[in-house]
């Protein structure tokens, strides 16, 4: 049967703005929250190289843990006063903790914006029903939202999430029209399953096909950018109003001037290719500045350790450097073993495109008969809510 062909798509023109709520988002970029990694000194590193521009998300914070007022948790919330405006994310699967939690954030001024966490694919959040998997239970999802938009009153309410559970249960279309119709300001999808966790290729399509369902409100798109480019592409592909940027920037806070580079041509920034110099003395900054915020110098250098692979990554630094690295415990150690360093290196090509986590999962761990009914909210009980915050 001969078909008529279709006229080529024409490519979207990407906007240069976002507005959540009240606020003005210019360019349109998100640091995507993650757990143990979005704290207030890296946003402050990534603000920096920004010049201040674009939207910076705390690491997941638990509802159940602020409401409790957890000391860890009470830590994690506290923003620089140069952080405008601030900007949290929750994780709650109990529409009434979730609904308290808003509203504590709205009466102690706590932040200005509020994002809702349904994308995180982790076992220990799936397997109570949150995260990734709690989409798939629409009357439970709506019940969330409605509670937080009410709470917040004024203060505009996001959602992070996901394609679905796996690729036999689909979600993302069914959670955007209600998250429209419960208030929500805007969306962001992760082109992936919660099977998929990180591994695979990121499902632009997915994120075109919800920025048509849902053209009431801003859709924002996350999975697979890795460079300015990357996010200008994928906004010109799908049409998104903008781009959550998560692993590719890890070991790499500059990324957020490419961004704004990408953005504003005259704005006199450019893509970042920095000298193993200049990465050491990020590295050196990141570590002092996670000693500032713990008021702990060698739990803030232990901290740091986790981003030491990331930063060299692609550079010619041995496998015993990396592990002495990887291992220090004082602002001093480091200083000398990255003295160490061929510090005069180019910035290599193997230090590009992916990075972080790119595994998938088979299985997606799951309450018992999470999957039987997607209406019926059986199975939730009051031992759901995660106690911890930060993943």
């Amino acid at each position: 049967m001969t078909q008529t062909p279709q006229p080529p798509q024409t490519p979207h023109q990407p906007r240069t703005r976002l507005r959540i709520g009240p606020h003005m988002v210019q360019p349109p970029v998100v640091l995507a929250p993650m757990a143990g990694i979005t704290n207030a000194p890296f946003r402050t590193l990534c603000r920096e190289f920004s010049g201040g521009k674009g939207l910076f998300v705390s690491e997941m914070i638990t509802t159940r843990a602020l409401v409790e007022r957890d000391a860890k948790t009470m830590r994690l919330i506290h923003f620089d006063g140069s952080e405008k405006p601030r900007s949290i994310q929750l994780y709650g699967v109990d529409p009434t903790t979730v609904g308290k939690a808003v509203q504590m954030i709205v009466d102690e001024d706590l932040a200005d914006h509020i994002d809702l966490n349904f994308g995180c694919p982790v076992p220990k959040v799936t397997r109570k029903g949150g995260g990734s998997a709690l989409p798939y239970k629409r009357h439970l999802l709506r019940s969330i939202l409605r509670e937080a938009v009410t709470a917040a009153g004024p203060l505009p309410v996001t959602m992070k999430m996901r394609k679905g559970i796996d690729d036999d249960h689909i979600t993302f279309l069914d959670a955007g029209r209600i998250a429209v119709e419960e208030g929500v300001t805007a969306i962001a999808l992760h082109g992936r399953t919660a099977a998929q966790h990180y591994g695979g290729t990121a499902d632009w399509e997915a994120i075109a096909r919800l920025k048509e369902a849902v053209p009431e409100i801003p859709v924002l798109g996350n999975g697979d950018i890795w460079s300015a480019d990357d996010a200008v592409r994928m906004m010109r592909e799908t049409g998104c109003d903008g781009v959550v940027v998560g692993r590719g920037c890890l070991g790499r806070p500059w990324l957020f001037g490419d961004l704004v580079a990408a953005f504003e041509p005259g704005s006199g920034a450019g893509s970042a290719r920095p000298t193993l110099r200049e990465v050491a003395a990020v590295m050196r900054r990141h570590a002092e500045l996670l000693a500032e915020w713990l008021a702990d110098e060698e739990r803030g250098v232990i901290d740091f350790r986790k981003h030491v692979a990331w930063y060299t990554k692609g550079f010619s630094v041995g496998s015993e450097m990396r592990k002495r690295l990887a291992i220090t415990s004082s602002l001093a150690e480091l200083d000398a073993l990255l003295a160490e360093l061929d510090l005069d290196q180019e910035w290599p090509p193997g230090a590009d495109g992916p990075r972080g986590r790119t595994s998938g999962r088979n299985r997606v761990v799951l309450p018992d008969g999470w999957l039987d009914d997607p209406y019926d909210c059986a199975g939730v009980g009051a031992d759901a809510e995660l106690d911890t915050s930060g993943g």
